[in-house]
């Protein structure tokens, strides 16, 4: 059943701020498949079978962060082309004791953004898709490589605080929500014929609607800032980009998320998104979305790219930045 699956990510959640280095693996083997897929973030990648999952992401990372804490604040489930998943986004919270992925120590409390669908057979998760926004861990350490346009903040949960559906939702509401998202996929499209300001977003989005961005681009507020400070220029960047691709997309009541790995496919053809000038280079970008209904309208919008990935794509490699103390490109 669908709460049954929710209530086994949320478990999963719960427990981790119980867990160490040393037992994170038996934690696992409670609620995953021996043979589970995990694909995760740059420099990470992926990983499979429940020990290299343990041994690749969470061991060092609950060594960097020995009292960490998940705490979703979005989680909900649904069908995708026949398989069953749930997508949930939060915090990870911890006090960073010891370095990670080469980012140094700063012995102060760090909040790890993150966004995950995982897919579940038979009550156990068979695949993570996972992202974490390595680069504003980088900011938070004070390596503030990008000039982003809009505010970095730590990202909040839905303004209405509920989230967390662990209840059955009402199917009229989840399809509402869902056909209003796919609605505004198929507008995004219409930038190619009628550039930024002919693509009537205002048809899908509440006027002073919150967009949650990645480190390097920051949060917008409104229509007007969600364009002049991150879509403007990441499609002037990314003209001839195309989406869609997605390994789940589905709603839940008033919430909706889709992912791919990848989900965009482009070009770099013009200079100024995240400061860098165009390189020409063909670019694949893993993305999420999580979004919230309100009446007619979208009203917040969660949005996870992995940066580290895409820079890496573009001839820019953050880590030797990092080890090599230079603060900004």
């Amino acid at each position: 059943m669908t709460t049954e699956r929710k209530q086994l990510v949320h478990d999963f959640s719960q427990r981790i701020h119980g867990s160490s280095a040393a037992d994170v693996g038996d934690l696992l083997a409670d609620y995953y498949h021996e043979d589970a897929e995990w694909h995760g973030p740059a420099p990470i990648d992926e990983l499979h079978g429940v020990g290299a999952i343990a041994d690749g992401y969470w061991e060092p990372l609950l060594r960097s962060f020995p009292d960490l804490e998940k705490n979703d604040y979005v989680l909900f489930a649904g069908e995708f082309e026949g398989n069953e998943w749930v997508c949930a986004t939060g915090n990870l919270v911890g006090t960073f004791a010891e370095d990670w992925l080469d980012i140094p120590v700063t012995g102060h409390a760090t909040w790890l953004r993150y966004g995950e669908f995982h897919r579940v057979e038979d009550g156990r998760i068979a695949e993570t898709r996972h992202l974490v926004d390595v680069l504003d861990v980088m900011r938070q350490a004070g390596y503030e490589f990008f000039p982003a346009l809009a505010p970095e903040v730590v990202i909040p949960g839905p303004t209405t605080q509920d989230g967390v559906l662990l209840d059955e939702q009402d199917e009229t509401e989840s399809d509402r929500t869902l056909h209003l998202v796919e609605a505004m996929i198929e507008g995004l499209h219409e930038y190619e014929a009628e550039g930024l300001d002919g693509m009537g977003m205002e048809r899908f989005w509440h006027e002073d609607f919150m967009w949650y961005g990645p480190a390097g681009t920051g949060t917008t507020r409104g229509i007007d800032g969600f364009q002049e400070f991150h879509q403007g220029p990441f499609l002037e960047a990314f003209p001839d980009r195309e989406g869609g691709d997605h390994v789940a997309r589905f709603a839940e009541g008033q919430y909706c998320a889709s992912t791919g790995w990848p989900s965009i496919d482009a070009t770099h053809l013009g200079d100024g998104w995240m400061g860098l000038p165009a390189t020409d280079e063909p670019v694949t970008m893993r993305v999420m979305d999580v979004w919230r209904r309100e009446g007619d309208l979208l009203a917040e919008n969660w949005v996870f790219i992995d940066t580290v990935d895409l820079l890496s794509q573009l001839g820019v490699d953050v880590f030797d930045r990092l080890r090599n103390d230079r603060q900004y490109f």
